[in-house]
């Protein structure tokens, strides 16, 4: 009996954090279509495949839906940087780093530059009057979190010998600012060229 209890517990809560999770999705999908003041409760509930009624069980006002949708999705996009970054957490000892610095380039590339984290940026620099910390939330959530990791990661290989010795975290963002201004002055670039072209810039500066 106390099991059966358990078990059905478990499985209510695994459908409120789904259904909460199928709102945000819906939400960061209207919001990033419309935009802020477009955007109805209304379209979200449909979008999220749920009772208008239901968003508001889980988000009391359009507001909290567009915070907590924005920044779930730079969560999530920051958790997929670190995973490309976590790629450099232990190379091989003769490995040239010019290889492992340009499979996380164009990993990064391919996180930095699709629609989500388009969508994120545009998201959060929208509604600056309105939501004045938001892209400071989503700036800690992304690039401050991947330039740590790339700093740890950069410091490895300057110690192994890879690298010169350097500033860690000055390095990491010169490495993303390579990349990331790609995004914005060519941005139909192919990722493999620019992220080449990266690496060997960051190189010139930073390699033995």
């Amino acid at each position: 009996m106390g099991s059966e209890v358990s078990t059905g517990g478990r499985r209510r809560t695994r459908g409120l954090i789904e259904r909460r999770q199928a709102i945000l999705d819906g939400a960061f999908a209207v919001f990033a279509r419309r935009g802020y003041a477009q955007a109805c409760v209304k379209e979200i509930a449909q979008e999220a495949g749920v009772a208008k009624p239901t968003v508001y069980s889980h988000l009391n006002d359009k507001e909290s839906l567009y915070r907590e949708a924005v920044e779930a999705v730079a969560d999530r996009i920051g958790a997929r940087s670190l995973a490309v970054v976590e790629q450099l957490r232990e190379p091989a000892t003769d490995a040239d780093p010019r290889t492992a610095l340009t499979v996380v380039a164009c990993g990064l590339l391919k996180v930095f530059g699709d629609e989500d984290a388009i969508a994120v940026r545009q998201l959060a620099c929208a509604q600056a009057a309105q939501f004045p910390d938001l892209a400071a939330n989503v700036r800690e959530r992304t690039a401050l979190r991947v330039r740590s990791a790339l700093a740890d990661r950069l410091a490895r290989l300057a110690l192994d010998g890879h690298l010169r010795r350097c500033d860690p975290e000055l390095a990491a963002e010169h490495f993303l600012s390579l990349i990331t201004g790609s995004l914005e002055y060519r941005p139909g670039a192919a990722p493999d060229t620019v992220a080449d072209t990266a690496v060997d810039v960051f190189l010139r500066a930073y390699g033995k």
